[in-house]
Parts: structure tokens; sequence; C-alpha cells
């Protein structure tokens, strides 16, 4: 088998949204082994400690929760991110799903020193694509896909290469997606799979034909994984829970398929609050996705006793 040299890089990023406790991510994912996991399957592991956000002076806003922050954390991870590609496969254990923006970003600027396309699978139960004007709530963890794309509204944060092609985002296990965010995909080229295609059709189909699109391409790609792509009944640790998300199953099937195509280039593991966890069963779970998606098989997984 293959060996990969990951990179684990916490990022403790807890501003994106207004519920605390995904700080305690990074932390979680250490306890839970996903280091040692990942060296039984033959990897070289580097685990390079946490990312601090760049210097920022915050400042009261009438809607958004703290932006300057969510800035500096872009700006930090950014660069963290476009580092870290260059000597192997970056994880980053987070963190709030705000932190995409800054690992996406800095997975862009490496993609485009390379002069290779960059593909993003978006795993959540939501899109994510709101602006700093659209989104009713002021949190940013629902933003990174509409700054990443270009969408306008994010003064301030760090300027972008490119905007990220729409048609190189596919978001997989959908099933909460606001309006504006709606209305504004449905102008875009973004493969949008929820819920009722993967009930109707599953969720091999539609995966297999984006990953065979990045092959085509000989393209890097990003994994972006939020807890809450899974189901709550299986994966509760998540502040943001939507019933009727990915099975376990699906959710390995999903790691396996990436395994199998050999793309995967980074990796976000977000949203984790193991506040609202129950004995470590969502970061145990979570770190046996990312074995699968670094080459655990079926028959070598652990019987997990709760």
């Amino acid at each position: 088998m293959d060996t990969t040299h990951c990179l684990l890089i916490g990022a403790p990023m807890d501003c994106g949204k207004r519920r605390r406790g995904c700080l305690m991510g990074p932390d979680a994912y250490r306890t839970a082994g996903l280091g040692d996991a990942l060296r039984s399957l033959g990897h070289t592991v580097t685990d390079q400690g946490n990312v601090v956000a760049d210097p920022f002076t915050p400042r009261p806003h009438p809607k958004l929760v703290d932006l300057e922050e969510c800035i500096a954390w872009t700006t930090a991870l950014a660069h963290t991110s476009e580092a870290a590609m260059a000597e192997g496969m970056p994880i980053f254990m987070g963190g709030d799903h705000a932190l995409a923006a800054g690992t996406v970003l800095g997975a862009m600027r490496h993609a485009a020193s390379v002069n290779r396309p960059l593909f993003v699978l978006w795993l959540d139960a939501h899109s994510d694509f709101h602006t700093p004007d659209s989104t009713d709530s002021g949190n940013l963890h629902g933003t990174p896909l509409g700054y990443l794309t270009g969408r306008e509204g994010f003064e301030g944060f760090p300027d972008l290469p490119a905007p990220l092609p729409h048609d190189r985002i596919m978001m997989l296990g959908l099933r909460s997606v606001d309006a504006a965010e709606r209305a504004a995909l449905q102008d875009t080229a973004v493969e949008t799979i929820d819920m009722r295609q993967i009930d109707e059709g599953g969720i091999a189909t539609p995966l297999a034909a984006f990953l065979d699109r990045v092959e085509d391409a000989n393209g890097l790609l990003h994994v972006s994984l939020d807890v809450d792509f899974l189901d709550p009944a299986i994966a509760p640790a998540v502040g943001t829970t939507v019933p009727g998300g990915a099975t376990v199953r699906e959710a390995h099937l999903v790691m396996e398929m990436l395994h199998d195509s050999g793309r995967m280039t980074s990796l976000d593991l977000v949203e984790l609050n193991p506040f609202l966890d129950e004995r470590g069963r969502t970061a145990t779970l979570m770190v046996d996705l990312v074995a699968s998606a670094l080459g655990r098989r079926v028959f070598d997984r652990p019987t997990r006793a709760y």
C-alpha cells in the first residue's frame, strides 16, 4: 500500500458561530487516537500542533459574529495550509466550518503554484454558501463556500488567487439549505446531492462520477468533512444537528471510495464539539472514517465497545 505523510494540524477555531465548544476538537481527535490509527496503516504522521490566529482587534458588528477573528483565522490557516501541502497531506482537526475559508484558500494557492486544478468535496448537511450580507444568523461558519467562490461581501478577507470554479465543487449529503443559498446555487454549476437523491439512487454513483472528473483533470482534491454530514443518532457531538444524515456504512463507503481514487490531497474535520459528545463516540467515529479514507479495509475495522 502507498504510504502518505500525514500532517495533523489543530485548528481550534471557535468564532464562526455563537455556540462554543469546537475549540476542544483538536485535542479530542488526538485523544481518540487519530495519529496512532494512521500510523497503524503504515503512514508517517507529524503532529504540527495547533495553529494560532493572526493578531486582530475585535470590533462590534451589528450582525456578524466575531468578524475580525474569523478573518485572522482565515489568514493564518491559509498560510499553514499552503505550506503543509508542499510537504504532505494536511489533516485539519477543527474547529468550526469557518476554518475551511482558510484551509481551502491555502489549497487553492498551492494548486495554482503547481498548475493543477483544485476540486472540493463538501460533506455537510448545509451548503455554507451564504455571504455576510445574506446570512440571517450572522454565523460565518455558513459562509466559507460563498467566500471561496468569489461571492460579494467579504471585505477584509484575504484576496483569492481566482474564485473556486463552481463546476469543481460537489456538495454531498445536503438536507438543510436556506432559501437565499438555494436561490444562489440554482444559478451555478455547483453539484448538489441531497439526502433524497442519496435515498433514491445511493451515494456511490454521483461520488464516483465526481471522482472520475477529478482524475480526468489530474486534479487535487480537498475534502471538507462536517460532523453533521452524519446522522446525529450516530454522531451527536455537533451544535447543528439535522436528522436524516449519512449512516455509518454510507460514510465509510465515501471514505473508502476516496482512498480508492487516490485523489484526496487535504482534509478538514470540522464542527466536532466534544462538550456535546457521548463518551467520545463521535470523535472515535470520525477517526475511524479518516482511517477508511487512508486505507483501512472492512476486515481491518476494530470492534468498539461503548
